[in-house]
């Protein structure tokens, strides 16, 4: 898919098993599930190249998918019982799907707060 608008996929699609995009700002490469649908992703692991060679990462989570776990771990050790929910590199999101994550991302970059919320690579 090529699309001009800032922001917005040029180019995406499978690479092995990462799926990336890539925009006029940074490359996003994200690695779903084997058959996870795309539209639906709610807890995946995302690696973000900007436009000067760094190399970000962060596990982009669903408001529903934190409630799932957060409801999956009441009654274990697991956070205290599921009464709270913390990652370092931990970003939470409204809507499920690449795409949605993808504009988020986006915005982050646009507003200067991605830096706040990604963690840079040490590979830089």
């Amino acid at each position: 898919m090529r699309r001009t608008t800032p922001g917005k996929p040029v180019k995406q699609g499978w690479d092995g098993p990462w799926y990336r995009v890539r925009t006029e700002a940074f490359e996003a490469s994200f690695l779903p599930s084997d058959g996870e649908d795309l539209n639906t992703v709610c807890n995946i692991d995302v690696s973000v190249t900007l436009n000067d060679g760094s190399h970000w990462t962060a596990t982009v989570f669903t408001v529903a998918e934190v409630e799932r776990l957060m409801t999956l771990w009441a009654g274990t050790d697991e956070a205290l019982g599921g009464r709270y929910f913390w990652v370092p590199d931990g970003l939470i999101v409204r809507d499920p799907g690449i795409d949605g994550m993808t504009d988020v991302i986006a915005g982050l970059i646009e507003n200067s707060e991605f830096p706040d919320i990604f963690q840079r690579s040490g590979d830089d």
